[in-house]
């Protein structure tokens, strides 16, 4: 019987300490650190028994070949711990994004083509203007989309393609992290900016 702690395992599996080091500071890609990857694979179990006690669950993703970490539901009556993995508080622009690319990526596996989703930053501030409704600021909009699409690229939902700064590949991770939940929420915030870009609408044509 192995009265071994999660913790104890962790200090006399370097291989496993560097998996929960790499998790806990992001994101592992089978694409881009194929051994980090392998060594996920040959300690899953360990890893999410560790993670558990820190209040986080590992989200591993073997077909899409993308591993995270996420804080997970605590019973009621459960002692409550401190959040390692802090909520990402996103800008109704850059939800719009993820919103718009999460589309991009499900109409792109209904038609069965390639897994690789590729869009160019004219497609991206494309999609954009024609979501809004009229009378928005669009000129602002264009002038900030680089902005916009370097928050999604840092939080890793997109790369940029190697000779090409204004081609962007979407990342599979994008599809855990927009879900049914998130995206019904973003729609009722939607519907709120429509509704106070309509008043700013009729105040400033007064």
């Amino acid at each position: 019987m192995n009265d071994e702690t999660p913790q104890e395992s962790v200090q006399r599996n370097p291989q496993l300490s560097a998996v929960v080091v790499a998790l806990c500071k992001g994101m592992i890609d089978r694409e881009h650190d194929a051994r980090l990857w392998q060594l996920l694979l040959q300690t899953r179990l360990a890893v999410a028994e560790y993670v558990e006690v820190l209040g986080l669950a590992l989200i591993l993703d073997e077909t899409e070949g993308y591993a995270f970490l996420r804080a997970r539901e605590q019973a009621a009556d459960e002692e409550k711990i401190p959040r390692l993995v802090a909520r990402r508080q996103l800008s109704f622009h850059v939800s719009l994004l993820l919103a718009l690319l999460r589309e991009r990526m499900a109409e792109s596996d209904a038609s069965g083509a390639d897994t690789r989703v590729i869009v160019s930053r004219d497609e991206i501030v494309e999609m954009i203007r024609v979501f809004l409704p009229e009378g928005s600021n669009e000129v602002r909009l264009i002038d900030q989309v680089d902005t916009y699409i370097n928050q999604v690229v840092k939080m890793g939902f997109a790369r940029h393609l190697k000779g090409s700064e204004k081609m962007y590949e979407l990342h599979r991770i994008i599809k855990s992290f927009v879900d049914a939940q998130w995206l019904a929420e973003f729609d009722q915030r939607l519907a709120e900016y429509k509704q106070l870009l309509s008043v700013q609408d009729k105040v400033i044509g007064a």
